[in-house]
């Protein structure tokens, strides 16, 4: 039983589990139906639009990292070179910011695709909806996975509508058995497995609405998080029910063998590609056209032992000028563009009615840090490949930081520190880049956050 002490107000774990009522009992949305009734409601079945999103930590080493000519015919630099191969369908933007979060170090990563306001301090707060949950509502009404989010190291990119983080899967054989793994139970047994769980929220709604009304603001706002958290959990058991009697691609052995191995972080570049191969494979056969990875954490993680470098990324981008640091930093970045580039590659490799799959597949790579070691958080790195079906173009460096460059000499250290701690040019929004991938995911809007426009210079 709950008491009411001294002003206080406490709840045991049982307590606030049967008081987690309907007080946030969300309507069925399109984008919430079973596939079947979706598919029979649409006129047609849309060609796939894709979008991937892949994001690394703590920004870059920019001394080595920033092309210094806009245009077709620029130079990549030592860290960008395995890209050569992909120049046609890659641009690389530089001085794009979020100004919501200019100066605040912490949260890089929760709002890089939401362009939250931040808190100063790294403090708790309520982030909004990611741009890839917006494409998978549009996207993903008759795939089995609206979107699927991974992890190599580290936490989910993808936030729901209600500012809830949407958790993501870090385990490689679990990503294989969800998209593609036999079941252990029949359907039938699945299916009364899922029906027995119910509604949690419908049953104690009036239990709910009592405890609601006894707590204080800050607590009542932890709740009505808990709660939507919760019934996006029934949201995607429903979606798990309706799916049942549709069978899981069938994948020729070569593949399944090569797409179930046991790896882990020991074996880094195998690890990672098995990342990219899934994710290439969950494209393929149209389990989702939206997925995000990040790549390891903000904190720790991004070890590479393959090359020799035992640091974690965090603890080589806070390199105080060291040139040592500095070089692995460099290392680091060489190795996570090749990452890349393989995936881009996968992407061409693969043919769908005669064209690559990367054609109809817009991926944006980046970090929501410019320059890790004086957590500086503008001119931050961007690369936008793939999509030409969709509708974007490439083969240049668009670069926003060009209106006062004669301002910044992006040779020494200085220029490079004024240029990620300050946006050369205001305007330049990575807002502005989601935007122009909402579009082209059909996503009906002419504003995310604080977007200016669409970036023009990527539009066919």
């Amino acid at each position: 039983m709950a008491n009411i002490n001294m002003n206080r107000w406490r709840l045991n774990r049982r307590q606030v589990l049967r008081g987690a009522g309907a007080s946030i009992a969300l309507p069925l949305l399109d984008c919430m139906a079973a596939p079947r009734r979706v598919a029979a409601a649409a006129p047609a079945v849309s060609k796939p639009k894709r979008s991937v999103f892949l994001y690394i930590p703590n920004g870059v080493n920019t001394l080595t990292w920033q092309i210094e000519k806009a245009g077709a015919d620029y130079q990549f630099t030592a860290p960008l070179k395995s890209l050569e191969r992909h120049r046609s369908e890659l641009t690389p933007i530089s001085g794009l910011h979020h100004p919501m979060v200019l100066g605040k170090h912490h949260n890089c990563d929760k709002v890089w695709l939401t362009g939250a306001d931040v808190p100063g301090d790294g403090g708790a707060f309520r982030n909004t909806v990611s741009a890839d949950q917006l494409m998978a509502e549009v996207q993903g009404q008759t795939t089995r996975f609206p979107s699927l989010e991974m992890a190599i190291e580290g936490h989910s990119l993808a936030w729901s509508r209600d500012g809830i983080q949407i958790p993501a899967e870090r385990n490689t054989r679990n990503i294989f058995n969800q998209l593609f793994g036999v079941e252990r139970e029949s359907p039938e047994a699945i299916r009364r497995r899922l029906n027995r769980r119910g509604s949690i929220l419908d049953l104690v709604a009036e239990d709910a609405g009592r405890v609601n009304r006894k707590l204080g603001t800050e607590d009542r706002s932890k709740l009505d998080e808990y709660l939507t958290a919760v019934r996006q959990v029934e949201v995607r058991t429903d979606r798990a029910e309706a799916w049942l009697s549709i069978p899981k691609p069938t994948l020729d052995p070569s593949d399944q063998a090569r797409l179930s191995r046991k790896l882990d972080m020991s074996q880094v570049t195998e690890y990672y590609r098995l990342f990219y191969d899934l994710m290439v494979m969950a494209l393929r056969t149209d389990s989702t056209r939206v997925i995000t990875c990040m790549i390891c954490s903000e904190s720790s993680g991004g070890a590479i032992p393959d090359i020799g470098i035992s640091q974690t990324r965090h603890g080589l981008s806070h390199h105080n000028g060291d040139p040592e640091q500095l070089r692995r930093l460099t290392q680091t970045d060489t190795f996570l563009v090749e990452q890349f580039s393989y995936f881009l590659d996968q992407l061409k490799a693969h043919q769908e009615e005669d064209r690559p799959l990367l054609d109809t597949t817009q991926v944006l790579w980046g970090s929501g840090m410019a320059y890790g070691h004086s957590h500086g958080n503008a001119n931050l790195p961007t690369l936008l490949a793939g999509g030409s079906a969709l509708g974007l173009k490439h083969g240049q460096h668009v670069d926003f930081n060009l209106p006062r460059i004669g301002q910044y000499n992006v040779t020494d250290a200085s220029g490079h520190y004024r240029i990620c701690s300050r946006p050369v040019d205001q305007n330049a929004r990575l807002s502005n880049l989601l935007l122009t991938m909402l579009q082209r995911m059909d996503v009906e809007t002419d504003q995310f956050q604080d977007s200016l426009g669409t970036i023009s210079e990527v539009v066919a």
